[in-house]
């Protein structure tokens, strides 16, 4: 067994060799049992793994082709270009802080902020460092653009990516989010299944009639449980704005925020799927 980065390989032994090999990716999570045993070693790890996989039992991760992985690849980077240009801007909102600036408005790098930022009177020292900023942020943003404008371009065709964007909250980057992360749909045969790979389902622990559930278990993507939980958030009516009102009211903001993000991906779901979201029809 050769360990890699978040997933363990399994090479089929003496298949492994041949032409015709094949290559199971185990899930690490599957197999953590191994690390408890009181002996342990390469070949015993081979041996469990083999019958785990002869009789059909072996927990397996899925491997995403090239094309995934390079829409992937730039999906992330531009979540990282955003992430890295919010802390730009709260440095920005930290130096007024230091000058006893208040800022009036909700978004300083909107129509109106740049020319408050123009009218500031700082001191030198601080002057400097937030014309430097705002010169890092502007840098961003162009990234940003290039990058979302390639990755808009690469999904134009893409029937899934222009269903989802029907739904209530989603827009062109939390659709490319969706694509990109999910990969194929179709290795979920339900959608509740996708809702549990994503990690927003809570855990289940049961014992005779003893039953524990507890918070989500936020194992999979962070970037689909983000952009499922971004989009509900802008929500106010529809289904999926009800969803959110109604178990808010009664179990709290942040439930009802989850529950609801579990029906987005339902819909998500469909629309990969099948190309275009049934329930989201308007009669003719």
């Amino acid at each position: 067994m050769q360990q890699c980065t978040g997933a363990t390989r399994l090479l089929g032994g003496r298949r492994a060799a041949g032409a015709g090999a094949s290559v199971h990716l185990a899930h690490p999570l599957g197999v953590k049992g191994f690390s408890y045993r009181r002996v342990k070693n390469d070949v015993r790890d081979a041996a469990d793994l083999a019958d785990l996989l002869r009789m059909g039992r072996l927990p397996q991760a899925w491997i995403a082709p090239p094309a995934v992985r390079e829409l992937r690849e730039a999906v992330r980077h531009r979540a990282k270009l955003v992430a890295l240009r919010s802390g730009l801007k709260a440095q920005v909102h930290a130096v007024l802080a230091k000058q006893g600036i208040a800022v009036p408005m909700s978004d300083l790098f909107g129509v109106a902020g740049p020319g408050l930022l123009d009218q500031l009177r700082l001191d030198p020292p601080y002057a400097a460092r937030v014309g430097s900023l705002r010169r890092l942020v502007e840098a961003f943003t162009f990234e940003i653009d290039v990058v979302g404008r390639r990755v808009a371009a690469q999904l134009s065709g893409h029937p899934g990516y222009t269903a989802v964007q029907a739904i209530d909250g989603v827009g062109p980057v939390l659709a490319a989010v969706f694509v990109a992360e999910i990969g194929d749909v179709h290795r979920f045969t339900r959608p509740e299944q996708l809702c549990c790979w994503a990690g927003l389902t809570p855990r289940h622990r049961e014992s005779d009639t003893t039953v524990h559930r507890g918070r989500i278990t936020k194992q999979g993507s962070p970037l689909v449980r983000w952009a499922a939980v971004e989009a509900v958030q802008r929500v106010r009516g529809g289904v999926i704005g009800r969803t959110r009102a109604r178990i808010g009211d009664r179990r709290g903001a942040n439930i009802g925020k989850v529950a609801a993000a579990r029906k987005l991906l339902t819909l998500v779901h469909y629309g990969l799927r099948d190309g275009h979201i049934r329930a989201l029809a308007r009669p003719a």
